[in-house]
């Protein structure tokens, strides 16, 4: 059995992004495990990792999400095992998750000491299984370029394998292949592809807005698989709203208060508008969550303030899911043409 250890030089690099690209680009029967579990769900009191699951889905691996994680608390896991313990059960893990499959995918934490005081980092996992590991490297330019810089310097020893890079994200790719790729590779740093930012990616659905604002849905359910690009909070008058291009954006979802029955209204014949989250608990009247349900625009139902509501959707992380079918062929095209395939096929 085969297996590559995917680690991300900090939060935010789109590891998860680029395995799922990964997957669906190569053509291996996949098993997927992520021994330090840091995205929790509870789901009929079971608890697993977000993107434990997501993979079960993607993959149709069979497994429960909760077997691919030994755990999620640290403190737990350093009374239950030391280095050598832990080793053993990462060991019948991944044979437990490897029957029938090609190569095992292992996914570590958000950067790459993640994990280490329990001995789930990805260098040491890369010590205890002899197997390589792939690193994702995000941010800005300059902080690309001193992530890959410290990791040749400093990071590894004789018994872990770093094989190579996956540079993601970046804004200006075609300059930074002429600048800093030469730079980079003249560190002695493998890089397998320097893929570009794509807004598209960081799209999400109305309904993961829903399920992350634990908000009630009052109308327009058939409208919460529609994309949301942009965001706007309803606090002016209508005629200012309706004066200004924002209320008129495609795409949008409006944040105003459910006694503003002049805004709702005014957003739900705007043309454009994905949802409404309708905050302070206010019900609107029974006209306009009808004329929403036959437009097909989510009301989205909330206890909090405008304000209060506004930056918590500021801070939703837009995780890919499972139903995302654009999104998931948009990341497979994208590592199939900006990453060396042939070489990512030898590490497997």
């Amino acid at each position: 059995m085969k297996s590559l250890i995917v680690a991300s030089t900090r939060e935010g690099a789109g590891k998860t992004s680029v395995l799922v690209g990964l997957a669906n680009a190569i053509d291996r029967r996949f098993g997927y495990i992520k021994p330090l579990g840091d995205r929790f769900l509870y789901r009929k009191k079971r608890l697993w990792d977000y993107d434990a699951a997501l993979f079960s889905r993607l993959l149709q691996l069979g497994e429960e999400p909760e077997t691919m994680s030994i755990g999620f608390d640290h403190s737990k896991l350093r009374f239950m095992y030391d280095r050598s313990s832990m080793a053993k059960e990462l060991r019948r893990v991944m044979e437990s998750l490897s029957v029938d499959r090609d190569t095992v995918l292992i996914e570590c934490g958000k950067n790459l000491s993640h994990g280490a005081s329990v001995y789930l980092d990805p260098l040491t996992i890369s010590q205890e299984t002899g197997f390589p590991v792939l690193i994702v490297a995000g941010g800005s330019e300059d902080d690309i370029a001193d992530d890959l810089a410290f990791i040749e310097r400093f990071v590894g020893s004789d018994e872990a394998t770093v094989a190579g890079v996956i540079v993601n994200k970046v804004l200006h790719a075609d300059d930074f292949r002429e600048v800093q790729l030469p730079e980079i590779e003249r560190l002695g740093v493998n890089v397998f592809g320097v893929i570009p930012y794509d807004k598209e990616l960081t799209t999400m659905t109305v309904a993961t807005v829903a399920e992350r604002l634990f908000a009630r849905v009052v109308a327009g359910e058939d409208g919460l698989q529609r994309v949301v690009r942009k965001v706007t909070v309803g606090a002016m008058s209508v005629a200012a709203a309706m004066s200004g291009a924002t209320i008129k954006a495609p795409d949008k979802m409006v944040i105003t208060s459910g006694d503003r029955s002049d805004m709702i209204l005014a957003a739900i014949e705007a043309g454009g508008t994905s949802a409404i989250v309708l905050t302070n608990n206010i019900l609107p009247p029974s006209n306009v969550t009808s004329r929403a349900s036959e437009k097909k625009i989510p009301l989205l139902l909330v206890p909090g303030d405008t304000y209060a509501v506004a930056m918590q959707v500021e801070k939703i992380e837009p995780l890919l899911t499972p139903d995302e079918t654009k999104k998931v062929e948009r990341l497979r095209d994208l590592v199939m043409k900006h990453v060396d395939l042939a070489a990512i096929r030898e590490l497997l």
